[in-house]
């Protein structure tokens, strides 16, 4: 992260809360609250912060304290008297019955009843469950129809001999969220807060006390934003719990919906071919998936859909090609420390199987790091003014409308690593964070740098994972722009890059051997051999081999070789006078190793000489009994994971020689490359004897 990213580009480091908050009731009178009502109430009433926010909006938009007590006691008794709680809805169902109708506010979900020819509306927390609803009012609100949405309803109560219906009704029903948004008047109330101001506002809103988190988590948390703003934005977030990774999306606005880890469908997220409706992504904003190590299709097809859907904003189902214009978040938990998650294999590890793929990685925009977030503590809520949750959102939907993706190109030039998917999400990023930021669009050079680093930060992280998991495909993750007034070139880097010190510096000890090769999946990997040469008599054991026969065939094969030919390795050193035992370390968890035989003759012969390799040596190679080599496969792969991995040095078969011209001239020249011609040279090379 550079210093420029952490201190802002404005002159304000510090901002005082008692002058934000005046600022913030001067400039959108009634369109803010104070947070910590908003706890007050909450603690008593299971509903989401818009809909407690949208009555204390309506009461206690104020900075009069008198106003606000009274306010409080109203939305207090609001309710009591009509939210619905579940253990008291047979009491509310007497009331409606009692009174003829009421008011609740409740959870709504409405679906056709084919065989009444009705709709049939279910009240979550009353329990009802086939209300009669107007057609009218389900056309008005279509957002009833697909997950459902809170509502302040008017139930009404009729019931005759031999009805066949429910004897409950809606007769009216009004959503909770703003009517009518100003964007103007927002524009005009931005101009009077500095940047740093604003962004503070913006993490306010969402209950965050900005004076208590770091303007890097500051960054972190209006990431977690964009998808609110930014049409068809993907991104995922995986971090410890704790972190409040899931609670925007599931408390702050009624535009996103929350999908719980589990079984999903196509029908339920894109297309129901039998009732011709669009699914989750085509009435709502966002659709975010929480622990993401659950997600499962019962269709085959569901990721393929996805992939398709991510990359275009459009899929195909029947003969209907369908477009929409919902983000999509992936939330899930990290278990293990980031550090040994580099090291050993990728940051993507959470992902069920069936979605571990670099196609649909490549889909994602960012990637925000949800271990540089704190664990949330009651201090980290704010007890200040922000805005009414309903305004913020109805203030990010209508951004939608917006495009701020080319302010790059006024300033800025995007570097050569950079293929069009990577530009694309920078794009996306950049625009969304300066929607955030600016949305009056009156922004500077500075800001659009500050916005365009973190873009390239996040989506660097995400390219990073893909390197691992795709190989060379992904090879070219150095970002970089170039400013046009000066032609100087920027690098941006992530903390997380690659799995650094899996070869450690300096001399090892002997018998210890690095090698890299394919796995039995065909994806490159680091492994470590370790040797242990006692006095006995010539005996060998294995351990660390997976179980695997073809595996104990490979040392075998080196242990032969180098029983025959131990007089050209070692003039002194006796075979028959030890015995070995060698162990392999599988250290980036990619399987059983296909080629072991020549790292392991290495070995051999290091722990009988007791000299070890040379400082950060990788062996590359594989031999046959009879001594002939084999090529290095997928050589540019596996010296991308040398470099990561720490290592310096390599040795090479003369036969991988013509396989030179397919690595990428910056890769080659990183390591000092020696070629071996047999197998005993390959040790005299490894071990850096005459």
């Amino acid at each position: 992260m550079t210093t420029r990213l952490e201190t802002g580009s404005t002159e304000v480091d510090a901002v005082d809360t008692a002058d934000l908050d005046t600022l913030l009731n001067t400039h959108f009178a009634g369109r803010v609250v104070r947070k910590d009502l908003t706890q007050r109430v909450k603690e008593g009433a299971n509903v989401p912060v818009y809909v407690l926010e949208y009555l204390l909006g309506m009461y206690c938009a104020t900075d009069d304290q008198e106003v606000i007590d009274q306010g409080l006691q109203n939305v207090k008794t609001i309710l009591t008297d009509n939210y619905v709680r579940p253990d008291e809805a047979e009491k509310v169902k007497s009331l409606v019955r009692e009174r003829g109708s009421f008011k609740v506010i409740d959870r709504v979900t409405v679906r056709l009843n084919e065989k009444q020819d009705c709709y049939e509306a279910a009240f979550s927390n009353l329990g009802i469950k086939d209300a009669e609803i107007s057609a009218e009012i389900v056309k008005q609100h279509e957002k009833l129809l697909v997950g459902g949405i809170w509502v302040i309803a008017t139930l009404s109560y009729y019931h005759e001999e031999g009805q066949r219906g429910s004897p409950f009704g809606v007769s009216q029903l009004k959503p909770i969220q703003m009517p009518h948004m100003d964007m103007e008047a927002l524009f005009e109330g931005r101009r009077g807060f500095t940047t740093d101001q604003w962004r503070e506002v913006l993490v306010r809103s969402i209950g965050m006390e900005p004076a208590e988190l770091d303007a890097e988590v500051q960054w972190h948390l209006l990431a977690r934003m964009i998808p609110f703003v930014e049409n068809n934005y993907n991104v995922c977030e995986l971090g410890p719990r704790g972190t409040g990774k899931s609670h925007i999306y599931k408390e702050c606005s009624p535009n996103s919906i929350l999908v719980s880890g589990g079984q999903t469908t196509v029908a339920n997220l894109f297309y129901n071919m039998s009732s011709r409706r669009i699914g989750l992504v085509g009435m709502w904003d966002l659709v975010a998936f929480d622990e993401v190590a659950g997600i499962s299709f019962k269709d085959k097809d569901g990721v393929q859909i996805m992939k398709d859907y991510m990359a275009s904003g459009s899929f195909a189902r029947g003969r209907e090609q369908m477009e929409a214009s919902a983000s999509m978040v992936f939330i899930g938990n990290i278990n293990q420390s980031v550090e040994s998650m580099v090291k050993t294999s990728h940051l993507l590890t959470p992902f069920p199987d069936a979605m571990i793929d670099a196609a649909f990685f490549d889909r994602f925009h960012a990637y925000i790091p949800g271990w540089e977030i704190p664990k949330m503590r009651p201090s980290f809520f704010t007890q200040r003014y922000g805005f009414i949750v309903d305004y913020l959102a109805e203030f990010f939907r209508e951004m939608r409308k917006r495009s701020f993706a080319d302010a790059i190109d006024q300033h800025f030039r995007l570097g050569d690593n950079l293929n069009q998917r990577d530009v694309i999400a920078v794009r996306k990023t950049v625009s969304g964070l300066l929607k955030l930021l600016y949305p009056h669009g009156e922004y500077q050079k500075e800001d659009v740098r500050q916005c365009l680093e973190y873009a390239l930060q996040v989506r660097r992280r995400v390219k990073e994972q893909l390197k691992k998991i795709g190989g060379m495909e992904f090879y070219d993750v150095h970002f970089s722009y170039i400013d046009k007034e000066t032609l100087e070139e920027h690098f941006v880097s992530v903390k997380e890059q690659g799995g650094g010190g899996l070869i450690p510096e300096g001399l090892g000890k002997p018998g210890v051997v690095h090698t890299i090769g394919l796995s039995d999946k065909g994806m490159p990997g680091v492994y470590r051999i370790e040797l242990q040469v006692t006095a006995g008599t010539g005996k060998l054991a294995t351990s660390g081999l997976w179980n695997s026969t073809a595996a104990k065939e490979q040392v075998k094969i080196a242990f032969d070789y180098f029983k025959a030919n131990a007089s050209r390795i070692s003039a002194s050193g006796k075979v028959l006078d030890h015995d070995f035992h060698l162990h392999v370390v599988e250290l980036q968890n990619t399987g059983v190793l296909r080629d072991l035989a020549l790292a392991s003759l290495v070995a051999f012969s290091s722990g009988l000489l007791g000299r070890p390799t040379q400082g950060q040596m990788v062996v590359l190679g594989d031999m046959s009994l009879g001594g002939s080599l084999k090529r290095v496969e997928s050589l540019a792969e596996c010296l991308q994971v040398a470099f990561d991995a720490g290592g310096k040095r390599v040795t090479l078969p003369m036969s991988s020689a013509m396989d030179i011209p397919t690595i990428p001239a910056e890769l080659f020249t990183k390591f000092q490359t020696s070629f071996y011609a047999e197998p005993v040279d390959a040790v005299v090379k490894a071990l850096g004897v005459e």
